[in-house]
């Protein structure tokens, strides 16, 4: 018997790291444009699958969460102003092409009102968190029944800000007796967003300046770009670019940047007939390649979240009116931190870098993109748990399930160990 369970256990952790690796990762993209815009497009609620059922006498009673901000305007004014002053140029020297000269009266009509609220959260971003609360609270009732405490901090951007008033007016719409506490601060940095935090409360981790042997996202992106051809639709003569701040390279970079973030705010396809669908796969190819290569390398910077998950839940276990702490910050963040904790395999470096894709999408991180920690308690007071990217259940392959997604705490505070003691801060 206690072989038949080891080898159904077995199958089981071999299917889920089998569907860790997305092979047909590119067909997908092709498929569904959505996932082209990567971690600049709209969060989705359209294919939430059911949730697992708990193991048998296991119950819900407190969930610790990070959140990146909803749906906004591009995060740098150099986006709108880079390709308003190129288009400028292009048109006094007479080097667009019909179609650019379309384009860019389209553009014109369009930049003025994304580039005064840059950064800014936008509608669409407040509906996503509050959305979000609501099916937190709906899925684990439990934890938030009565006048139990939630603590919710944010980054002190503007956009994170009201993402998690969002996420709380969620809850309390469901429960108004909850006591809620609401926090922003620039201490709190060194917890939300930990590279960002006050010169004075940096902090440095063994392992940070590790080199990777992986190619260059320039040299990646002259690989594999679809830069050329989309030039050449735009302009008829690009030597004029190189007059401006990176040149070609830059306002590809910032043009993709318009490309896959305006649908946040904007319902119309006012700029997507620019991509052909084999473009718009290979710019995501390249745009996924930078997040991996960027926030790869950042995953040892994020170890205070790790920190403050644990010491919060700790807290938490002891103190019965204790239902959730709540974080609200960015994407380089939840990046870094899916790729430290390894979650469905997304810290995998790969010795090829075209498989990069393979393992790591950036799609995973949309707008309002969101991991949960679910913590249920059984009658003996033991405690499992499991983690929920973007409402759906992930899978920690250093660990062994119990159940499923359910994993024992003690598992993972001793991994937890594990890792900080062969990653220490450096003084």
């Amino acid at each position: 018997m206690k072989k038949l369970c080891s080898l159904v256990l077995g199958l089981l952790l071999l299917s889920l790291s089998v569907q860790a690796q997305q092979y047909d990762v590119l067909d997908q993209v092709a498929r569904d444009a959505r996932k082209s815009w990567g971690m600049e497009g709209p969060h989705r609620f359209d294919a939430i699958p059911a949730l697992t059922k708990a193991p048998k006498g296991y119950k819900p009673f407190y969930v610790s969460h990070y959140g990146r901000h909803g749906s906004r305007y591009c995060w740098s004014s150099k986006t709108y102003t880079l390709l308003h002053d190129v288009f400028n140029k292009a048109g006094e020297l007479d080097v667009l092409t019909p179609y650019g000269k379309e384009f860019a009266a389209r553009y014109e009509d369009f930049w003025m009102e994304p580039w005064i609220n840059t950064g800014d959260l936008v509608p669409l971003g407040y509906e996503q968190h509050e959305r979000i609360g609501r099916f937190v609270y709906d899925q684990f009732p439990q934890v938030f029944k009565g006048a139990r405490r939630v603590d919710a901090i944010s980054s002190t951007a503007q956009r994170c800000i009201v993402s998690m008033s969002a996420f709380v007016t969620g809850l309390t719409a469901r429960n108004g007796d909850l006591q809620v506490r609401q926090g922003s601060n620039h201490a709190g940095m060194s917890i939300i967003a930990p590279p960002s935090a006050p010169k004075t409360m940096l902090r440095h981790f063994k392992g940070e300046d590790d080199p990777i042997a992986l190619e260059s996202v320039a040299d990646y992106t002259r690989r594999n770009g679809p830069g050329k051809q989309i030039l050449a639709r735009l302009f008829t003569d690009t030597a004029f670019l190189e007059d401006f701040k990176g040149g070609e390279e830059n306002f590809l970079d910032e043009l993709w940047s318009l490309i896959t973030n305006y649908h946040n705010y904007e319902s119309r396809p006012l700029f997507d007939d620019l991509f052909t669908d084999e473009d718009r796969v290979a710019a995501w190819d390249v745009s996924n390649y930078f997040s991996f290569y960027t926030d790869i390398r950042q995953r040892y910077t994020v170890i205070p979240l790790l920190e403050d998950i644990l010491q919060k839940a700790d807290a938490a276990f002891a103190d019965p009116s204790q239902a959730a702490n709540l974080r609200f910050g960015h994407d380089y963040i939840v990046e870094a931190f899916a790729t430290l904790l390894n979650l469905n395999r997304c810290g995998t470096i790969p010795e090829n870098p075209d498989d990069a894709k393979y393992w790591f999408q950036s799609y995973n991180v949309p707008m309002a993109a969101t991991l949960l920690f679910v913590f249920y308690k059984g009658k003996k007071g033991d405690i499992l748990f499991k983690v929920l990217w973007n409402e759906e259940e992930a899978m920690l392959p250093q660990l062994t399930p119990v159940q499923g997604p359910y994993y024992r705490w003690n598992d993972f505070t001793a991994w937890a160990a594990d890792l900080m003691a062969a990653h220490p801060e450096v003084k």
